[in-house]
């Protein structure tokens, strides 16, 4: 009982720090735009506050999930919070899209491009820890099969959400606010996706490379992941 407990404990001392580097790094970038809008006079990056906290949304949400579910929490109450995860997963590797706003001929560029560069990073960071700590909910609960499939498709679904926010300009919230539009406009390129082949292209472009992502961080940290969550 001891030696578990005391597992437990280190397990939470590496999450608290882990978590806390990524809210450093995010105060860093945040502190970089505000010395941009010193230096320039331009709010032009000022977009990267509010594109940070959505992409903290899904950590929050998946330490949540976790927590819920160490403590017993039942299956209707984590397939909740693991909804609202879902829908806000894609908010994390978002940022990644934001690099088209760097300006290659401007005075500023290697600015700019640092800091929507480091913002990009943390939401990806943001966006994989989250996903390994639902993918350890789901393995736990279901098995390592389900918790692989439930990444994939977590991965492919999100993949398609940058796309939808990026090019239809949808955000999360919108599934509650306008459901009927969505669904409407999900149906009818499940219907004629010839008509939609643009779309569907830059949609499966995103998932791949999402996946291609957490296969990375995944093999290359996964003793690191594994330090941070209890057993």
């Amino acid at each position: 009982m001891g030696a578990a407990s005391g597992e437990r404990n280190g397990a939470s001392r590496r999450r608290r720090l882990l978590v806390g580097g990524l809210f450093v790094a995010t105060l860093a970038v945040l502190a970089g735009v505000l010395v941009h809008v010193a230096l320039t006079g331009s709010l032009d990056l000022t977009f990267l506050g509010w594109n940070l906290f959505l992409a903290w949304m899904p950590l929050v949400l998946a330490i949540g999930l976790y927590d819920d579910d160490r403590g017993g929490a039942t299956l209707g109450r984590l397939v909740l919070v693991g909804s609202l995860w879902l829908l806000f997963l894609p908010n994390a590797p978002y940022i990644v899209t934001d690099l088209k706003w760097v300006d290659v001929g401007g005075r500023w560029l290697w600015f700019d491009a640092a800091l929507i560069g480091g913002g990009a990073a943390i939401g990806l960071a943001l966006g994989f820890v989250s996903l390994y700590l639902v993918q350890t909910v789901a393995c736990r609960r279901f098995g390592p099969i389900a918790g692989w499939g439930l990444a994939w498709a977590a991965l492919v679904l999100s993949g398609i959400g940058v796309y939808l926010g990026r090019y239809e300009r949808w955000n999360s919230w919108d599934v509650f606010t306008q459901p009927t539009k969505i669904v409407g406009e999900l149906v009818s390129a499940a219907l004629d996706p010839l008509a939609h082949g643009r779309p569907l292209a830059l949609a499966t472009s995103f998932a791949v490379v999402w996946c291609a992502g957490y296969a990375l961080f995944y093999g290359a940290f996964r003793r690191q992941l594994e330090r941070i969550v209890a057993r």
